[in-house]
Order: structure tokens, then C-alpha cells, then sequence
């Protein structure tokens, strides 16, 4: 099988064209190649497929081989792939890819005949509960937003919530044990992503994320929306937002009726065969 390795500020996954590759069990595939030790290493596997409504269908598989509805950094680099390998003809700088949580429109930014950064349509974000809602998780009585941006985000701001306030340096081992009782709450019945924000500024965050299948990630393109998103109606927040996270940086732009714009990086690392 040929694949290529890619990410978005540091949120990786194995690309594989299924226009060409046959994969025929692509939740254990998931499993075995996102090994960091004894497969090539990744927060999961994306299937680039055709598609008969959009240019490709993006899949995606988490690292523990469960299904995925919709990954912002993920998109952005099935945007470069497609439009790098030829896949769309090179005089056109956007691009619509299909997802199970609906068809992407993904704008093209071209350096030197390749794509850089990519800016996703990601949709109308919308709020899921209360606005915050209550929550105790592991004894901990805490405060959380929850936003439906196509897959399900808890976001939880550290200025509300004193139980965690020193979360954002938390080391990496508490940060998985703990980061497991907020994916498998029993509020949540799929799991969810959860996102720890500090406010820098009005237009400024910092996010550190545990996500739904994969644990902590080094970035969270939906994640970074759905933060900037629950910042904006909670009053925190302007509707620009610079998110920074443990792999980079997403701007993240809110318009009025909710639609939200995420712009970022989009990298291949290397191609091989397995």
C-alpha cells in the first residue's frame, strides 16, 4: 500500500488514495499503521475516495480505529494532496470535499505550484446544551460549552473552571489518565473532544485538546473552532480569533449567522509504501 504522511500544525494522519488502493479493513488498518512504535506513527488514517457529489470524500479513522464524521486539519491536507497529485486541474484554487458531516468548500492558497495554507468552509457551528453547562467529571465540578461543528466538542475555558486551572501544564502522562474521563462522560453518548482554552485576549487563545479515539493531538482543526465559536457567544471572545496550539497556529473567523472559517497549514512530511 502507498501512503503519504501529512499534518496540519502538527495533527498527523497517513493519507492513502483509494481512487487507486484497495483497503479492505480500514478500521484495523487505522490501528496498526498510527502505532508510534511499531507502525509508521499517527493520530489516524484518512481515505482519499471518489466521490460523485464533490472532487474526493474524505474518511477518516482515529487511531483506535473508530470512525471519524469531520477533521479541520485533516481536510485542509486532503485539499493539498488532491491538488498537488494532480488530482483537480492546477489552475483552480478551490476545492469541495465530501465528508459524513457534509460537502467542505476548502480555498486554495498556491506557493510555487503547491498548496501552503487552505482556509475550510466549516460550516454553521451551533450550540449543544446549556450556555455553560454544569458537569462534575472524576470529582471535579466543572463548567463546559458544548458545539456541534459536524462532530461533537466540549470546551471547557480555564478562567471558569478552578478545579483545572493549571491544566494547560498538566504533563502529558495525568493529561491522558484524566483526558479519558472527559471523552467517556456519560453526558456524551458517542464520546466527545474536549477542548482546554486560556484566554490570551479578546482575539488571542491558547487550546489544549483531547480528542474523541486519538487522546491528546498536537492540534484540533474543529476543536479550534468549536473554541473560538463558544468564546464568541459566551461574550469572551471577538469573532476573529487566533488560536494557538501545542503544533501551531488557526485563525478562525465567525460571521454573523455562525458560519466559521478556519485558515491554516497544510504539510506533507513524507510518501513511502507498506
Amino acid at each position: 500500500m502507498k501512503f503519504t504522511k501529512m499534518h496540519g500544525c502538527g495533527n498527523d494522519y497517513i493519507y492513502v488514495n483509494a481512487f487507486t488502493e484497495k483497503i479492505d479493513n480500514p478500521e484495523k488498518l487505522a490501528v496498526k499503521i498510527s502505532d508510534r512504535h511499531f507502525g509508521i506513527g499517527s493520530d489516524g488514517l484518512i481515505l482519499i475516495l471518489p466521490s460523485q457529489n464533490a472532487d474526493a470524500f474524505m474518511q477518516l479513522y482515529n487511531a483506535d480505529g473508530s470512525k471519524g464524521s469531520m477533521c479541520g486539519n485533516g481536510i485542509r491536507c486532503v485539499a493539498k494532496y488532491i491538488y498537488d497529485k494532480g488530482l483537480i486541474p492546477s489552475d483552480r484554487h478551490k476545492t469541495f470535499i465530501e465528508t459524513p458531516a457534509g460537502i467542505k468548500e476548502i480555498s486554495l492558497d498556491i506557493q510555487n505550484g503547491k498548496v501552503k495554507n487552505a482556509t475550510v468552509d466549516m460550516g454553521i457551528a451551533k450550540l449543544d446544551g446549556e450556555l455553560p453547562e454544569a458537569i462534575n467529571i472524576n470529582g471535579m465540578d466543572l463548567k463546559f460549552i458544548g458545539v456541534d461543528v459536524g462532530n461533537d466538542h466540549a470546551v471547557y475555558f480555564v478562567e471558569d473552571n478552578p478545579a483545572i486551572k493549571d491544566i494547560m501544564t498538566w504533563p502529558d502522562s495525568k493529561f491522558a489518565v484524566e483526558g479519558k474521563y472527559f471523552e467517556t462522560h456519560s453526558r456524551f453518548l458517542r464520546r466527545v473532544n474536549s477542548e482546554f482554552i486560556e484566554i490570551i485576549s479578546h482575539d488571542e487563545i491558547n487550546m489544549r485538546v483531547f480528542e474523541r479515539g486519538s487522546g491528546e493531538t498536537m492540534a484540533c482543526g474543529t476543536g479550534a473552532t468549536a473554541s473560538a465559536f463558544a468564546g464568541f457567544i459566551s461574550g469572551k471572545l471577538n469573532n476573529n480569533v487566533l488560536v494557538h496550539l501545542r503544533g501551531g497556529d488557526l485563525m478562525i473567523k465567525i460571521e454573523p449567522d455562525y458560519k466559521c472559517y478556519m485558515t491554516g497549514e497544510a504539510v506533507e512530511v513524507f510518501s513511502g509504501e507498506i
